[in-house]
């Protein structure tokens, strides 16, 4: 339920492929793949999330590639007109 109030907000399904070098053999990079709701086109939980690794992991960043997804728009939801109910 939390993840349709996001949407709701305009939230969107974020993806971000992040790749860095490991800290034991910098010429190689790894990939991590980080999915959140967030807020396009600012995404400030993924800015979050880029800050906490600079502080935290010893793998310097080499790149970040971002996708986003609106997965509910407008037309996707409407109001009900007749309901009916049957015991």
């Amino acid at each position: 339920m939390a993840s349709l109030i996001l949407q709701l907000k305009d939230y969107r399904l974020t993806t971000a492929e992040i790749l860095y070098h490991l800290p034991d053999h910098p010429m190689l990079l790894q990939t991590f793949l980080w999915q959140e709701y967030d807020l396009a086109p600012e995404f400030p939980e993924l800015h979050r999330f880029l800050h906490f690794w600079t502080r935290e992991i010893e793998g310097k960043l080499h790149s970040v590639r971002v996708g986003s997804k609106k997965l509910i728009t407008p037309g996707d939801i409407g109001f009900c007109r007749l309901e009916y109910l049957i015991n």
